[in-house]
């Protein structure tokens, strides 16, 4: 059994803006706090440019084997590969999507919501339901933060999106298994996946990281016996202490899912 109030209690310890939300996709139980608080998105929202690839792949309107040539001029610092390659390499799409979630790649981000558009992935997110998370900037636009243009997320909103996943009834059944898939292969372990990973049969996790100044989260679906969705967001706060909480807490979180 899962100790709720110890988990609240360790949460409640940290530092700054907590959100979390928690879902075993068997039983239904939910275990959350602060899960509906607006939080600065970091990383995290490029799981939302992904489902709106995903959408305009499954509809026949993006082609996923289409080759993209990356320009030096246009890549923006920090994570991901791109940038380091040669000038003028030719990826595709489905390229720029995996190196976007697997290595959190800026550069292929920004090339894909170009391609997409700000209004049709947030109408993406509004169709789902959302009210709080928004993409209103593109990656390392510093300008556009330093004026207070940020993008959101919450808790409840990303755990909702990753049951979605794995009910195959985002976007389709096909994106759904091809988003989760792609997430499987995820490449920055050091938070959720951490303590998992050390287990003698280590279970599968498809998730996504974010990480900025005072910022820090992981969401994903840890495939225990049960099956859950976790979403840990981290905002003004320490976050190597919440990258070691989000490690420890998941593991809690797994064996109180085991049978």
């Amino acid at each position: 059994m899962i100790d709720e109030n110890a988990v609240r209690e360790r949460l409640a310890a940290l530092p700054g803006r907590i959100g979390f939300y928690c879902k075993n996709l068997v039983t239904g139980e939910t275990l959350s706090c602060g899960a509906d608080t607006p939080m600065m998105a970091a990383s995290v929202i490029k799981l939302f440019v992904l489902a709106e690839a995903e959408r305009r792949m499954d509809e026949g309107t993006l082609d996923r084997d289409a080759l993209f040539t990356v320009r030096h001029a246009e890549c923006v610092p920090s994570c991901g590969a791109l940038n380091y390659m040669h000038d003028g390499l030719q990826v595709t799409i489905g390229d720029l999507c995996t190196l976007m979630i697997i290595h959190s790649d800026n550069s292929a981000t920004n090339f894909l919501i170009d391609l997409l558009g700000f209004d049709a992935i947030n109408a993406l997110i509004r169709s789902l339901g959302y009210s709080v998370t928004a993409l209103n900037r593109k990656m390392f636009d510093l300008e556009s933060s330093a004026r207070g243009i940020q993008n959101y997320i919450c808790a409840a909103e990303v755990g909702d999106l990753l049951e979605r996943m794995y009910r195959g009834t985002l976007v389709s059944p096909a994106a759904s298994a091809d988003m989760l898939r792609i997430m499987r292969d995820q490449q920055i372990n050091h938070k959720i996946p951490f303590y998992l990973s050390e287990l003698p049969d280590p279970p599968e996790i498809a998730h996504k990281t974010g990480e900025d100044d005072g910022i820090t989260h992981d969401a994903g679906i840890v495939y225990a016996d049960e099956p859950f969705v976790v979403v840990f967001c981290g905002n003004e706060t320490d976050v190597p202490a919440f990258a070691r909480a989000i490690g420890e807490l998941s593991l809690e979180l797994y064996r109180g899912n085991a049978k």
